[in-house]
């Protein structure tokens, strides 16, 4: 069964952003990562830290730009599955922990947002 285009777009913005974050130097621990009220698109090692990163991807007829679109609901789901994966990797907790947005415009720039928002109150 052939994906929706709205997925396929979804899902080639999120390789080409693990590409580029692998060539800067990061490591994939996790894709597609789901826990009980949300999912992170990539898991990344970036020396000792985790990196919960947000893929987005606009088309040409959005009204809002990429990053604009991480919203505080959305910001609220990543943190609870960065939580959960936290909690069940071992170890994994007592690593710093940030969370990057990379965004896949209608015009086909990437942009990397490194510690694009923290999380309210006690953090990961």
């Amino acid at each position: 069964m052939r994906l929706p285009w709205r997925h396929r777009r979804g899902r080639e913005a999120e390789a080409r952003a693990r590409r580029h974050l692998e060539r800067a130097g990061l490591r994939t621990l996790a894709r597609n990562w789901r826990a009980r009220g949300g999912e992170i698109d990539l898991v990344m090692a970036d020396g000792a830290a985790v990196v919960f990163v947000e893929v987005r991807a606009r088309g040409a007829g959005a009204r809002a730009r990429a990053a604009e679109s991480v919203d505080a609901r959305k910001r609220a789901r990543l943190v609870r599955a960065a939580r959960a994966w936290l909690a069940r990797e071992p170890g994994a907790a007592a690593r710093p922990a940030r969370f990057d947005v990379v965004t896949v415009e209608a015009d086909g720039r990437l942009r990397w947002l490194r510690d694009a928002f923290r999380p309210a109150g006690d953090g990961v």
